[in-house]
């Protein structure tokens, strides 16, 4: 399965006309990031505190399909993709009573944190790519036996 989390959009997610302000969606997801992380037992204190490598977004892109509104029970599936010896990207979908009102994709790229040059992804986070990566898969093939 993906990594999925459960948030409740709350009115500090909204703007003026009641909607999640575009900007906060990328915030939920990066939320359901560090939530995947956790349940990966990746350390989240030592992980973005004075870490000696950082992972920061180079890209980052929001499709909205349908608004979101204060009170909207939101499960966000996140699957992470190795795509490149220092960069991954994640996907996000964000469902809201299993219909589908935003996509999303992150970009990250492995740094040294002192000398800000790219460097190859830690182990840690290989491992925390391949354990989604194979959860992910297992899921769609599941699917798409259902499917026949």
């Amino acid at each position: 399965m993906p990594f999925t989390y459960n948030r409740t959009v709350r009115f500090q997610d909204t703007d003026a006309a009641g909607v999640v302000y575009f900007a906060n969606v990328l915030g939920i997801c990066h939320e359901a990031y560090e939530e995947s992380l956790e349940a990966s037992s990746i350390n989240l204190k030592d992980f973005f505190t004075n870490p000696s490598v950082a992972f920061p977004i180079v890209h980052a892109s929001v499709d909205f399909l349908r608004p979101m509104f204060g009170g909207d029970k939101l499960l966000i599936s996140l699957i992470p993709q190795k795509i490149g010896v220092d960069k991954f990207e994640i996907t996000y979908e964000v469902t809201v009573a299993e219909v589908v009102v935003a996509k999303a994709i992150t970009r990250h790229v492995c740094i040294d944190a002192s000398s800000r040059s790219k460097q190859e992804l830690p182990d840690e986070i290989v491992q925390w790519l391949e354990t989604n990566r194979r959860d992910a898969e297992g899921a769609e093939r599941r699917r798409s036996r259902e499917i026949m």
